[in-house]
Order: structure tokens, then sequence, then C-alpha cells
């Protein structure tokens, strides 16, 4: 437990900070899973528009400093990659 009024400032600060973090990766990871269904279903439409919705969340966490900002660049690009590759592989 702390016990100087700084320590217990700090507490306060972390738990509120935890909580927003643990918001935002929640919508993070939803939004991803939205895009990673609709290339599963092999909609290339469904998945762009998906990853359209997805890329400023993904990137906004970035920012914020919930996940590395070049771990999220690099996962916009595989899934971008990946939905390219929908309509190479159908047509």
């Amino acid at each position: 437990m702390a016990n100087t009024s700084s320590a217990q400032k700090a507490a306060r600060q972390a738990a509120r900070r935890t909580a927003t973090n643990k918001a935002r990766r929640s919508r993070l990871r939803s939004t991803v899973r939205s895009v990673e269904v609709a290339i599963a279903a092999g909609d290339k439409a469904a998945a762009e528009q998906a990853l359209k919705a997805a890329e400023p969340v993904m990137m906004r966490s970035a920012q914020k400093g919930v996940v590395h900002k070049k771990t999220m660049s690099r996962k916009v690009s595989r899934l971008a990659a990946r939905i390219k590759s929908i309509g190479a592989a159908a047509g």
C-alpha cells in the first residue's frame, strides 16, 4: 500500500491508465478480428472496408503507447498484403 500522498496519487493514475489502456487494447483487438474474419471468409470488399475502419484505431493505439508504432505498422502492412492476395488467388 502506498504510504506517501505522491505514491497514492501515482497508484490512482496507474489504475486509471490501466483501465484506459485495457479498453484501447480491447477495441484494437476487436477491429483486427473483424478484418481477420473478412479475410477468412474470402470477401475482399468487406476486408478492405474493415481494414479502412481498423487502421485509424490501430495507429491511434500505437500513438497512445498501447503497442509499439512499428508493431502496428507491420500488422497493418501484413493485413493489407493478405487482403491483396485474396484477389490474386481468386483471379
